[in-house]
């Protein structure tokens, strides 16, 4: 382990995308504490600070507590988000964009010029959504969130967050085609990793104040331990099927006679499900913050966060969503037909439509055991809070994107720390290999 992490600082190419990535994520993070022009910002942060549990608390968790600072990077990168997930389900029913992610490098960025569009379109919505918002927001002691309210104050706002998304995206880009990993997703990690300090300082103080007994800190720390472990093993589990191809003589050449895997994952569709069972759980009690009349505050009690209800819907919707994204994103007719061009088989299965009801029923069944998977991470953080009465910071959800991330990231570097140590077998030290001369 310390010759690779000493590797990391002798390899230039990888040390500087290292480098460019951590000034990159150093960039957004202190892009967080610049606020929108004309808001107040301590009266902003009090009344979000009431608004644990509901949709805001959510995206202010994955743009890096920017909403509660209203900074002009609050939207953070939701928008770019749905704008990609929007895309993806519009290609099952827009044939167009279904020929688009066929047509390789030239579809994708055509798709990814369209996913921008989306994100300015999205940011301009929840922008003047949120400038109405401010407008109306007043505390306890009568103080405005916003001194001069009119179109010019929601023009700038607007303009603003519009602005923040659109640069948080060019730093998502830059980082994954520059630095190391996905920069979208380091962008996210980012921000839920900056709240781990302060919670780890608010745990001791708790131990000390004795609100929470060691011996229940040390379970937690186990705990989490365990479910890291859980995540790691889930992530990278697999359900491998066997696929032949046959051989075939082309000209001279023959192809083919060869034995290998169609690998599946245990958890295709990542994090997707929870963020977006969460989002419409939230919804409710997002919208009685704005509706206060009985039968709202009634909903918003019954879905509140550690109630059954909600966990019960947390779950079905998580199942729900793992099949359907799981479906959007992988169609095993495609599969069927490009292993039958290419001469592959299942051995036992006949090619075509056979192969591809049987590879259906395998994705169904470990996509099964995936959705039982996410949803029990998602659920052990409110149990916690339920039976030990202590503050659990960080949920399933930002466990597996911060995992997952990590995951992702490291691979990377292990891919260029082996095409480097390769080059190494036949550099300037090792044998050559010459090409045939010319005169011969």
């Amino acid at each position: 382990m310390p010759s690779v992490f000493g590797s990391l600082t002798k390899i230039p190419e990888l040390r500087k995308r290292i480098l460019y990535t951590i000034v990159m994520l150093g960039i957004y993070r202190i892009g967080v504490f610049v606020t929108v022009p004309g808001v107040d910002r301590a009266v902003v942060h009090k009344l979000f600070g009431a608004s644990s549990g509901s949709l805001f608390s959510l995206f202010n968790m994955f743009s890096g507590g920017a909403l509660r600072q209203m900074s002009v990077f609050a939207l953070g990168i939701m928008p770019y988000i749905s704008a990609s997930i929007i895309l993806q389900l519009m290609a099952v029913v827009v044939p167009s964009l279904e020929r688009l992610q066929k047509e390789g490098e030239m579809g994708r960025k055509k798709i990814t010029q369209y996913t921008r569009y989306g994100t300015v379109i999205l940011s301009i919505i929840q922008g003047i959504g949120i400038a109405f918002y401010l407008e109306s927001l007043r505390s306890g002691l009568g103080e405005a969130a916003v001194a001069n309210p009119g179109w010019g104050f929601r023009l700038l706002t607007v303009i603003s967050l519009t602005a923040g998304t659109a640069f948080i995206m060019w730093l998502g880009e830059q980082i994954t085609e520059r630095g190391i990993g996905n920069g979208i997703s380091l962008i996210i990690t980012a921000g839920i990793v900056a709240n781990l300090p302060s919670a780890l300082f608010n745990t001791f103080t708790y131990v000390q104040k004795g609100i929470m007994k060691p011996f229940v800190l040390f379970l937690i720390v186990v705990l989490a331990v365990v479910v890291v472990a859980v995540i790691i093993f889930f992530e990278r589990a697999q359900r491998r099927i066997p696929v032949q191809y046959a051989r075939r003589v082309v000209g001279r050449k023959m192809y083919g006679g060869q034995s290998t895997h169609l690998p599946l994952k245990i958890n295709t569709s990542g994090v997707i499900p929870p963020i977006f069972a969460s989002s419409i759980l939230m919804f409710p009690a997002t919208l009685a913050n704005f509706i206060n009349t009985s039968w709202m505050q009634d909903v918003k009690s019954a879905l509140s966060p550690g109630s059954w209800a909600y966990m019960t819907m947390y779950v079905v919707l998580i199942i729900f969503f793992c099949y359907f994204y799981t479906a959007v994103t992988f169609n095993p007719i495609d599969v069927a037909d490009n292993m039958k061009k290419y001469g592959g088989y299942i051995p036992g299965i006949r090619p075509g439509k056979q192969t591809a009801v049987y590879i259906d029923k395998v994705l169904s069944r470990i996509t099964f055991g995936g959705a039982i998977y996410v949803s029990a991470v998602c659920v052990l953080p409110t149990i916690l809070i339920q039976q030990f009465n202590v503050p659990f910071y960080y949920g399933g959800t930002s466990l597996l994107i911060v995992v997952g991330v990590a995951l992702d990231t490291v691979s990377q570097i292990e891919t260029h720390l082996i095409t480097r140590h390769y080059d190494g077998l036949t550099g300037p030290k090792g044998p050559r290999i010459r090409g045939r001369s010319k005169n011969r």
